[in-house]
């Protein structure tokens, strides 16, 4: 296709010739280095102004820019809208903004740091967008609520299809009564030691890492830190399906029973006195940052040598570890 353009030496339009090249411009009072397009006539020579190219090294400088600081991009923007199926206005209204703020930003508008960050947590976790929702479909109309709830449950369900940490999770809420976010970190983890112990296998593939308040699966934690202390709404959990075998809900059962008794501080002290938190965060003081991972031999080495030493025969065995813990922490 032949591109022509108005050069100012020529006086007349003439074809122009487009290359890349490195460009350096300032924005928000910082150096932005970037690739950008510049066009020259190719009868003269000289450099001239084509606005289509100006508007690109425009966007290709803002979005190095949303790069270097973690900026929503205004593409990720547009995924959400047709991911979720969900308008402009809607998804303003659902996230407590002013009706006209999404507009804005696909409009090119740079946000603050701040709904940037709850933007990407929209755009990379639909988990995330379907509590946002649920708690807030009293705010737009009841047709884009269903429309956009059908649309965000297809899609987990496409996304996590196998994915059993979900499973366990909604079975947890479900069975258990008043569980925090902290409580239901330390029975993810428990689930987890205890099915391998007796399967030879992990019940799901995430790690946890090794925070000051014990065992953290830092998915969940975003899922559900907006609970605080406060027991987790099992509204939340949407219409997805529970995919557990009869093997798996019985090692999970044996956890509610003997964990779920107690609370989620006490829990977060039972796994400081086990060897896969104490030496995953070995260096580090007891209020230190830590995000590194709890290996997974850690967690076969200790629960290993714990059911040969509680002679574990079956899921009942379980009862008398945990006893002996709370023991421990409460002398």
């Amino acid at each position: 296709m032949e591109h022509l353009g108005f050069c100012e030496h020529c006086m007349d339009e003439y074809k122009y010739l487009v290359h890349e090249i490195s460009k350096k411009s300032i924005l928000k009072g910082e150096e932005i280095d970037y690739m950008g397009k510049e066009a020259f006539c190719s009868n003269c020579g000289n450099e001239i102004f084509v606005s289509e190219i100006s508007d690109y090294n425009l966007k290709i400088l803002y979005d190095e820019y949303r790069r270097r600081h973690s900026i929503v991009m205004v593409e990720e923007i547009e995924s959400i809208i047709n991911n979720y199926c969900i308008g402009k206005r809607p998804l303003s209204l659902l996230l407590g903004w002013g009706e006209h703020t999404v507009s804005r930003y696909l409009d090119g508008d740079m946000p603050t740091k701040q709904y940037s960050d709850i933007l990407k947590k929209v755009y990379e976790d639909p988990y995330y967008y379907l509590d946002i929702l649920e708690t807030g479909k009293e705010k737009i109309k009841v047709i884009a609520y269903n429309k956009s709830k059908e649309a965000v449950i297809n899609l987990v369900g496409e996304i996590n299809r196998d994915d059993k940490i979900d499973s366990v999770i909604k079975y947890l809420l479900i069975r258990c009564e008043d569980v925090t976010p902290l409580a239901l970190q330390k029975l993810l983890y428990y689930v987890q030691s205890f099915y391998y112990v007796f399967t030879g296998n992990f019940i799901f593939k995430e790690d946890c890492e090794a925070w000051v308040h014990g065992p953290v699966y830092r998915k969940v934690y975003d899922r559900y830190k907006k609970f605080g202390y406060e027991p987790i709404d099992t509204e939340v959990l949407g219409v997805n399906t529970i995919q557990l075998n009869d093997v798996e809900k019985s090692v999970i059962e044996s956890v509610i029973k003997f964990y779920s008794c107690y609370s989620g501080k006490v829990l977060e002290q039972m796994t400081h006195n086990e060897k896969p938190w104490i030496l995953t965060r070995a260096g580090f003081s007891n209020t230190d940052s830590c995000n590194k991972i709890i290996e997974k031999d850690l967690i076969i080495q200790y629960f290993t040598e714990i059911k040969e030493r509680y002679n574990m025969i079956n899921l009942l065995d379980i009862q008398k570890y945990s006893r002996d813990l709370f023991d421990k922490i409460s002398m």
